[in-house]
């Protein structure tokens, strides 16, 4: 298994270029924040009945994809992991939010198309195909990745 650090080296080769990494500050975020809403707009009644409580952060499709999700995260690093749960939380928590004003599969789709043009706008400008199309898996590097360069050490 790659370690973080082979996963990100390998992840930079096609992120380069100022403009496509700035894209990706903004797009990545709103795609995972976009997933989430999805994921959310899934009717939750069968969580409800097992899930003992009422609480709508967890009564949902995201929070147990997530939960699945977090574990891809662990085996690379936990400090990852555990920033990673912070921004799933965040995302689950707005979109909870938004879901009371608009209707959230609605707002979702939109969000995740628009970022998803981004996405390949910045590809297009680096001159280098997503990483995701040589393997899936950089659909989850691709957050951490973002994580790491804004909040991670300086070298």
């Amino acid at each position: 298994m790659k370690s973080l650090e082979t996963w990100f080296s390998e992840y930079a080769v096609s992120h380069q270029n100022k403009t496509n990494i700035a894209i990706h500050f903004v797009c990545v975020p709103a795609i995972v924040f976009s997933v989430v809403g999805l994921l959310m707009s899934i009717p939750s009644g069968f969580l409800a009945s097992i899930i003992p409580g009422t609480n709508p952060f967890i009564e949902n499709w995201a929070f147990i994809v997530l939960l699945l999700v977090v574990f891809f995260y662990i085996r690379l690093s936990i400090k990852m992991a555990l920033q990673i749960i912070v921004f799933s939380a965040l995302c689950i928590v707005g979109n909870y939010y938004l879901g009371q004003f608009v209707s959230l599969w609605i707002a979702s789709i939109a969000i995740f198309v628009i970022a998803w043009l981004g996405q390949f706008y910045g590809h297009k400008l680096e001159g280098k195909k997503p990483s995701f199309i040589k393997d899936l898996q950089y659909l989850l590097i691709g957050p951490a990745w973002v994580i790491q360069k804004m909040f991670g050490k300086k070298s």
